[in-house]
């Protein structure tokens, strides 16, 4: 093409050319090594109307002389030379600026130079009417050809209206370009232009933080959302929707991080606090120190940590007397217990005046030792042990769950009575209940109510009222019932309901109406575990890892997981675990439940190993989890429910003979 004011020729260039597959591969978030923001969007002036040619107009036309910088519209360079325009009575000729009389744009005021194209009336022979080719194609620039759609938009109507678009899902006044072809396709001028790529601390006053550029994606279709477990909006925490998946998002595909098109550019406070883990927002702190001198900070810093030890074990604290040795007769145990210490600065071990050894809780050598009050782990000394050399008594005390008080009044899930504590369960088969507050099974020591039949766990009987937890730092969190809710936690991604056995305890944030976290997985979740899996400690982890590049797998049960729930990460060895896969030792000795979604191990309240002697089969049985290899229930006639893994069960160590926990309670009490 040749065009009047040029004497080149200049040839067609397409700002959105199609990509075959190797070049869509080579573009791939993934395959990017550089994270750099880039701008990719063109942005060149044109030589006739002088406003900038971008991406968006998709077609220009260039001077085919390489040193030659000469640059026009599509349709500035293809004009009509004769033109009939609203604004004058007579057809208008395209002519040069020197061939015209006058050199002033009637339209805009603007000056016309002699080599500039413009019109000028065709009857007055440039005397009476001139203008610019700026104002003689505004027409032509209300239409774009925007990638996110095969159709040409146009804007129709230039004032401000108000209409739904089709980009964000809002609704908006202001000027719109619309699909002549589709009906429903209408996009708000703002949507359209946005940066293909941005980093989102720049767009939302450094609010929120992500390390890598965003980029935009004109869909998140649902096979995706699903693929990807269903993620949620990192800025307000809300879902992308299947039924909307047409709207824009932006996203980081390396750390499965997308938000909302108007959550990543809004330089304003959502209309609901930030949901995301520390270090990736930033949140207003609504609380004084001062005020909660004896808040509970969550999660736990580690393993060795638990509510009761923050509660009983610094009333005391370590002083030269409490490291003698000590005899006690608990009501909990029959036979005497002795206190197990060391003043060796290894923990592993430990050996009494008999010269017995005892070793404390260590999953890295594959020994396990729970305290049969909170069945926590014991890892650390002093402990109290049976003092039986009788080597099947595994009895084990914390010292400090050895002062747990005798009673709780005004417990916040059964004030109306006074809860006492037992060693055992009563009226429960093998001593195992299931607790009020957290809905886990427990063989442990139990607050209760024999009025009610109310049983909650020694942890769960000093839950608190408030607390606060890096899951959604800086906010307090206040105890509540899940009767009232029906929301998703935010660590397991479940819904709790209210059901038969009551209304269980959680914690809520009262600023942030749509965050809360169920009582056992902000207090039974540690921060770090250690585990024989790996030799680094393992953190705890709210959201999808950056620059993971590759799908989660779980090192202990070897099946793909969810990392929008919490899960425990090593950084170093690049390996993760389900939460409640952590507390098992040997994948070999147990079993996980592979679709069990809770992010707490079912049994983490349960202390197996003990024996019992049924009336059923001739042989001593001993309580454990069921597995793969242990097959049917010996005893069962329920053909769906035959199967003894993952159960809790009663198995002969002779031989093959092996029944459900709750088919030998039957054989109990027939």
């Amino acid at each position: 093409m040749k065009v009047l004011e040029h004497s080149h020729p200049l040839e067609l260039v397409d700002l959105q050319p199609p990509k075959n597959e190797d070049e869509w591969e080579k573009d791939s978030d993934e395959n990017e090594d550089d994270d750099d923001l880039i701008e990719d969007e063109f942005r060149r002036p044109c030589n006739r109307c002088h406003q900038d040619i971008t991406v968006y107009n998709r077609y220009y036309y260039k001077c085919t002389i390489d040193s030659c910088d000469f640059l026009l519209h599509k349709f500035c360079a293809e004009l009509p030379e004769r033109l009939t325009h609203i604004s004058h009575q007579h057809p208008l000729i395209l002519r040069k600026g020197y061939e015209i009389a006058l050199n002033e744009c009637n339209n805009c005021q603007s000056q016309i130079k002699p080599n500039e194209a413009c019109y000028s009336c065709e009857e007055g022979w440039s005397r009476c009417y001139v203008i610019d080719v700026k104002c003689a194609v505004d027409a032509e620039k209300k239409s774009i050809h925007h990638p996110s759609h095969p159709h040409l938009l146009v804007c129709a109507v230039s004032k401000p209206i108000l209409c739904h678009c089709s980009a964000c899902g809002k609704e908006h006044k202001g000027t719109f370009y619309h699909c002549t072809t589709c009906s429903n396709f209408t996009v708000h001028s703002d949507c359209a232009f946005l940066p293909k790529k941005l980093l989102i601390q720049e767009a939302t006053n450094n609010a929120f933080y992500h390390s890598h550029p965003l980029t935009i994606s004109y869909s998140f279709p649902r096979t995706d959302q699903e693929a990807k477990y269903w993620p949620r909006c990192r800025v307000c925490n809300l879902e992308f929707g299947s039924r909307v998946h047409y709207l824009w998002i932006y996203k980081c595909e390396k750390c499965m991080y997308y938000v909302h098109l108007d959550c990543g550019t809004s330089r304003r406070e959502p209309f609901m606090s930030i949901m995301t883990s520390e270090g990736t927002g930033k949140t207003i702190k609504n609380f004084k120190d001062a005020d909660y001198p004896d808040l509970l900070n969550l999660p736990l810093p580690d393993q060795t940590c638990s509510i009761l030890k923050h509660l009983f074990f610094k009333e005391i604290g370590p002083t030269s007397s409490e490291f003698k040795e000590v005899k006690l007769q608990h009501i909990s145990h029959p036979h005497e217990l002795i206190l197990v210490n060391t003043q060796c600065v290894d923990t592993s071990g430990a050996t009494s005046s008999k010269g017995k050894s005892y070793m404390c809780h260590d999953p890295m050598k594959k020994i396990e030792l729970l305290c049969n009050g909170c069945v926590r782990p014991i890892t650390d000394m002093p402990f109290y042990k049976c003092a039986n050399e009788d080597e099947s008594c595994n009895f084990a005390l914390h010292e400090w769950c050895t002062r747990l008080p005798t009673s709780i009044e005004n417990h916040p899930g059964h004030p109306q009575h006074t809860l006492v504590l037992l060693p055992n369960a009563r009226h429960m088969f093998f001593s195992v209940f299931r607790c009020k507050v957290c809905d886990l099974p427990c063989n442990g020591f139990a607050y209760c109510c024999h009025q009610c039949n109310y049983n909650v766990d020694v942890s769960c009987g000093f839950i608190p009222e408030k607390i606060t937890h890096k899951a959604h730092p800086n906010h307090l969190l206040s105890r509540v019932e899940t009767s009232s809710l029906h929301k998703e936690c935010r660590m397991c991604r479940r819904v709790s309901y209210y059901d038969a056995r009551g209304s269980i305890l959680a914690f809520s944030c009262s600023i942030c109406d749509d965050f809360w976290i169920h009582s056992s997985c902000a207090l039974l979740l540690p921060e770090t575990i250690m585990h024989k899996y790996d030799k680094h400690p393992m953190s705890l982890s709210y959201f999808p890892i950056e620059n993971h590049k590759s799908e989660y797998f779980c090192e202990i049960c070897e099946r793909e997981f969810n990392p929008h729930c919490s899960f425990y990460h090593c950084h170093k060895c690049v390996q993760s675990v389900h939460s409640a896969c952590a507390p098992l030792i040997l994948r070999c000795e147990t079993d996980t439940q592979y679709w069990y979604e809770n992010s707490i191990y079912m049994f983490v309240n349960v202390k197996f190993g003990n024996i019992h002697k049924t009336p059923g089969h001739p042989h001593r049985l001993i309580f454990t989890q069921g597995k793969a290899d242990d097959g049917d229930c010996s005893n069962c006639d329920r053909y769906f429910r035959k199967r003894l893994r993952y159960e809790m069960i009663f198995k002969c160590l002779k031989c093959k003979y092996a029944i459900h926990y709750e088919c030998c309670k039957r054989l109990e009490n027939p």
